[in-house]
């Protein structure tokens, strides 16, 4: 059968790479910073082929959008750990155990590890991993998204030219290739993408006992305290909802604000977006929807919101159409009015509509919160900080950013992760390095070999020394 043909080349592919990885050898730090710098340089080399790949995948992609979040954050991520990986690889001194020994640990590689990276940011998915990967010693194999079949094979044909087929492989196909490919008997498994499929790879996984780690998303929500300036919070939250269309894991899925500065949202909200995209369906700064499935999805959204009672306010500029099906452009929307029966509420949006919640009491928003899965980040807007520590403590989430939305993802020294339904483990810099490590602990015996002697027998002569340590 073809499916078993599928599984049996990637087979053969690992079985290559696990042997050349056991040749050579726990990479040396030279050869670390070689593979980061190779990565890198992949990217800085051909950046405008990049770019038109990804936009030609998307129908249209801000090239600015590209630009920082796929290649500049990327580099920047490789160029951290090849500056930092010596530091890293240093074995960790414990304290001694017993007179004449000694213990450390090992900061020792895993292998080959497997990475199914996404479609919304096809390179910063696929090679922000190997950031951590390559500095912790390993190698990859890279399976990247099938709906960005431009980028997905421009990335097939240009590592060959950087790296060794024993050092960095990438493996195209569809969703039954990334099947067999979460079947493989890897080191460790990196998956970004949705809770439903996460759920599928993590089995697959499980079959083999491959470690896994998994960045899912979910429902990030957005909230603002009373009295805090709703025209800052709505900026800083439309500047990323409109990011990539809002086609971001980490992009607010919901705001939930005091019901007294809902109608100064809808306004400050159209002000901002006129002033920061006076033209959306011609506009090269606005990018479309990557696919017709996800754009009839998206609108599906907004049409059954509407059904169930919800106020659709259209944010597009005077004389525009909401969304455009040629184009598979879609306008922000705010989605006053939700209720949990309604689809935007129940599942990940990633895309340009924004659900707005209000409360009265200040517990409201806690209460909510904690009764849904654990989101993969958290937005809080305002000035007190007892109020921001209570939200901290209160809350559980990815990650949580305070007054702004989104900024942790680009600081290396952070980890990048989700915890509960988002995913589980984290990586980025030295938290990336760590994921991908093996922190192997290893003793040295004393000469007299003392700990050893206490557990020999005949115990008789030791036992009153036992007995007076647990009596004291």
């Amino acid at each position: 059968m073809p499916g078993d043909q599928v599984t049996q080349d990637l087979q053969a592919i690992l079985r290559s790479m696990k042997r050349a990885h056991l040749a050579l050898g726990p990479a040396t730090a030279d050869l670390r910073r070689d593979r980061l710098k190779r990565s890198a340089n992949l990217i800085r080399d051909n950046h405008q082929s990049i770019n038109k790949a990804i936009s030609a995948d998307f129908g249209s992609r801000s090239t600015y959008q590209s630009m920082v979040a796929d290649l500049v954050t990327t580099v920047k991520m490789l160029e951290h750990s090849a500056e930092h990986l010596e530091t890293w690889m240093k074995p960790e001194q414990v304290e001694s155990p017993g007179p004449g020994m000694e213990a450390w640990i090992d900061q020792q590689p895993l292998g080959v590890v497997g990475i199914i990276s996404p479609w919304n940011f096809p390179i910063n998915l696929a090679f922000g991993p190997l950031a951590g990967v390559f500095a912790a010693g390993n190698t990859a194999m890279i399976k990247p998204s099938e709906l960005t079949p431009a980028t997905s094979q421009l990335l097939a044909e240009l590592v060959p030219a950087y790296f060794e087929p024993s050092e960095l492989s990438v493996v195209l196909g569809d969703a039954s290739v990334g099947a067999a490919f979460s079947s493989l008997h890897f080191d460790h498994l990196v998956f970004t993408g949705s809770t439903v499929v996460g759920r599928h790879v993590m089995r697959a996984a499980s079959e083999n006992l491959v470690p896994v780690t998994l960045e899912l998303g979910g429902k990030s929500p957005v909230v603002v305290a009373d009295g805090f300036d709703i025209a800052i919070a709505a900026e800083r939250t439309l500047t990323i909802k409109t990011f990539n269309a809002g086609q971001i894991c980490l992009s607010p899925d919901y705001m939930i604000i005091p019901a007294k500065d809902q109608d100064r949202l809808v306004q400050v909200s159209k002000d901002f977006i006129a002033t920061s995209f006076p033209t959306l369906l011609a506009n090269p700064d606005y990018t479309s929807i990557v696919s017709q499935r996800h754009f009839e999805r998206l609108v599906g959204l907004l049409e059954d919101a509407e059904r169930k009672g919800a106020t659709i306010i259209n944010l597009a500029p005077k004389g525009e159409l909401p969304f455009d099906a040629a184009t598979r452009k879609i306008a922000p929307h705010l989605i006053l009015g939700v209720t949990d029966e309604m689809q935007i509420m129940q599942e990940e949006i990633f895309g340009p509509l924004l659900p707005v919640k209000t409360y009265t009491d200040a517990q409201e928003p806690l209460h909510y919160i904690n009764a849904n899965p654990r989101p993969l980040a958290a937005y809080y807007f305002g000035d007190d900080q007892t109020q921001q520590e209570l939200f901290a403590r209160h809350t559980t989430s990815g990650a949580l950013v305070i007054n702004d939305v989104m900024t942790h993802a680009s600081i290396d020294a952070l980890p990048f992760g989700g915890v509960g339904a988002s995913g589980m483990g984290a990586y980025h810099g030295l938290h990336g390095f760590r994921r991908f490590t093996h922190a192997k602990p290893v003793v040295l015996q004393s000469k007299d070999g003392a700990s050893n002697l206490r557990l020999r027998a005949p115990y008789d002569n030791k036992l009153q020394a036992i007995q007076g340590f647990l009596e004291s």
